[in-house]
């Protein structure tokens, strides 16, 4: 089955995600685009998942449960989930792990928590951009043991990357996907990877188009995460 995607989007949860992220919006946006499935990748932080997966079954678009971790290395790494109860329990240990560091909105932006009809629930206090005190090998771990997939983000992108921060993809980790920016030569041979073309969309127009895709076995969740890790 194959499935065209967006995996990589910040709701208005992520201080720089502009507030029209709302849940319905992007699943909106996301239908109207000719989407199949898509992932809200939230930094640090699931509270705004099951929500967006409420809205995603009214839009009609298959949700992959996401979070993106942000490393001791300053790594940024997906993670997907093949359930929301696995990527919630797992958003709640790393939000835990944060630094008390609270948001200032003035600088970094608000992080609101919504409900399926986009009502503001309330605010998360720390700062969900700052980075988790866990190596890229331990975030690859913990998500393991959630039953997830961890996936470089942004691997050919300057910031928060694994390539720009660290200058190599670590040998001693075995990853099976990466996400590649389209617009960009990575400078790897990634031919033994599965690779994802996602928009890290902050705004709605960022949103993919019916581009790429992903071959299932079945429309779920749990087949996506399976397809992700094959390689392993």
């Amino acid at each position: 089955m194959r499935l065209y995607y967006d995996f990589h989007i910040h709701s208005a949860l992520s201080p720089c995600a502009d507030r029209d992220m709302t849940v319905n919006n992007i699943m909106q946006m996301s239908r109207l685009k000719g989407l199949d499935a898509v992932s809200v990748c939230d930094h640090n932080c699931a509270a705004n998942l099951r929500a967006a997966e409420a809205a995603a079954g009214k839009a009609g678009v298959l949700f992959l449960p996401g979070i993106e971790v942000n490393t001791a290395e300053e790594v940024h790494v997906l993670a997907y989930f093949k359930d929301i109860e696995s990527a919630c329990g797992f958003g709640e240990m790393i939000y835990g792990a944060l630094p008390d560091i609270k948001n200032n909105e003035q600088i970094f932006g608000q992080q609101l928590v919504m409900d399926e009809n986009d009502n503001v629930l309330g605010k998360m206090e720390k700062l969900l951009i700052s980075a988790v005190p866990f190596s890229i090998g331990e975030c690859v771990r913990l998500i393991g043991e959630y039953g997830g997939c961890a996936v470089p983000a942004h691997i050919n992108r300057e910031a928060n990357s694994v390539l720009g921060n660290l200058g190599f993809l670590p040998a001693d980790i075995r990853f099976t996907a990466l996400e590649v920016m389209e617009d960009r030569p990575a400078g790897e041979d990634l031919s033994k990877y599965t690779l994802l073309h996602s928009s890290d969309a902050h705004f709605l127009g960022d949103i993919s188009e019916k581009k790429n895709y992903i071959q299932v076995k079945n429309r779920s969740a749990a087949s996506i995460v399976d397809t992700l890790l094959t390689n392993l």
